[in-house]
């Protein structure tokens, strides 16, 4: 009997979705992906990606498979590594839609997608999703300091899978504060460069000196 090997990247490439690799004749170059493996624990690159994020997208599922994405967003940092296994965010006080939470409720699956637009990297992770509500001292430990939002409650995510992709199609974008930053900057050694012109003129407009 032939065992069946599972592979850390089953979590997005089914048996329908291989398939459809298999027609389209991509599932070759896959299999030996798979074969690799796809990383199920934060390293220190993953780490240090999700430190300098200030955004990402988190998808959920309804019991029936509606699908529903929702932004989220906070200081760089906000989205917090706990463990190898275990990122967590404090959940805002919004809208009080609650489909998230809702979906969470009845299907755990769920998804993060983070975007830097700036350097186009992108890192997609599989996992599993749950709402921590009223325990006041991990979401005390997970608001990130000075921020004005209202903490409602925790997200703890469950990593199953992480991938990255490859930076195709992906616009050039940067944040408005880095833009600001880099204009006061290039502004400023304008500046320096100016006055040091104005003072060689001034030099150069002086008198030369008689022996």
């Amino acid at each position: 009997m032939t065992a069946t090997h599972t592979y850390a990247s089953d979590v997005a490439f089914t048996p329908a979705v291989k398939s459809i690799q298999t027609r389209k004749g991509s599932r070759e170059g896959y299999a030996h992906a798979e074969q690799r493996g796809w990383r199920t624990e934060v390293d220190e690159n993953l780490a240090a990606f999700l430190a300098d994020a200030n955004s990402f997208y988190f998808a959920t599922a309804s019991g029936d498979g509606q699908p529903y994405i929702q932004h989220r967003g906070g200081p760089k940092g906000f989205l917090k590594v706990l463990d190898k296994q275990t990122l967590a965010f404090t959940d805002y006080a919004g809208n009080r839609q609650y489909i998230t939470q809702g979906n969470l409720s009845e299907n755990p699956k769920a998804y993060i997608f983070v975007m830097d637009y700036a350097h186009r990297r992108r890192v997609k992770i599989w996992g599993e999703a749950r709402v921590v509500e009223d325990d006041e001292a991990l979401t005390t430990s997970l608001m990130p300091k000075g921020y004005r939002a209202r903490p409602e409650q925790v997200i703890l995510f469950k990593i199953a899978a992480w991938d990255t992709n490859c930076p195709q199609h992906i616009p050039q974008k940067f944040d408005a504060p880095d833009v600001a930053a880099a204009l006061a900057a290039r502004d400023q050694r304008i500046a320096e460069l100016e006055a040091e012109v104005a003072a060689l003129k001034g030099k150069a407009s002086l008198p030369s000196s008689e022996s």
